[in-house]
């Protein structure tokens, strides 16, 4: 089954939802600050990857190219959103659990990566040296 269009609409809500939720967790702390600033970088990256690749983000970042990679880094950024404030809260539950559906769709083998997801991927070991 394809669902390339749909993952990707998912993923540009995720990436969206990162910037939104870094506005409602920005405080005016510094830690805040650099955790809003971290996050809004990882709402533009997450954007920017479904229209194109950088060679660089496929050899450094290849964990966005699996389910479990990507997953694991919303459950990550949804942990570091769900803060204080309600918003926070609403939308770090919600990055955290798009991230766990993410990490259960590896082990669902009907359910192939989007497009995008394969081209980036060389498997386990392909590194070149």
């Amino acid at each position: 089954m394809d669902f390339s269009d749909a993952f990707r609409i998912v993923n540009l809500a995720v990436g969206a939802l990162m910037i939104v939720g870094a506005a409602f967790h920005l405080h005016w702390t510094i830690s805040a600050i650099v955790t809003s600033v971290y996050i809004i970088i990882f709402g533009l990256a997450t954007v920017l990857l479904e229209f194109q690749i950088p060679p660089q983000v496929a050899r450094y970042a290849s964990f966005l190219f699996s389910f479990v990679g990507r997953g694991v880094f919303y459950i990550f950024v949804g942990s570091l959103l769900f803060a204080d404030g309600t918003m926070d809260k609403i939308i770090g539950t919600l990055v955290g659990a798009i991230g766990i559906v993410y990490v259960v769709l590896e082990f669902v083998p009907s359910i192939e990566p989007p497009q995008n997801m394969r081209e980036a991927d060389g498997g386990w070991g392909a590194e070149q040296v």
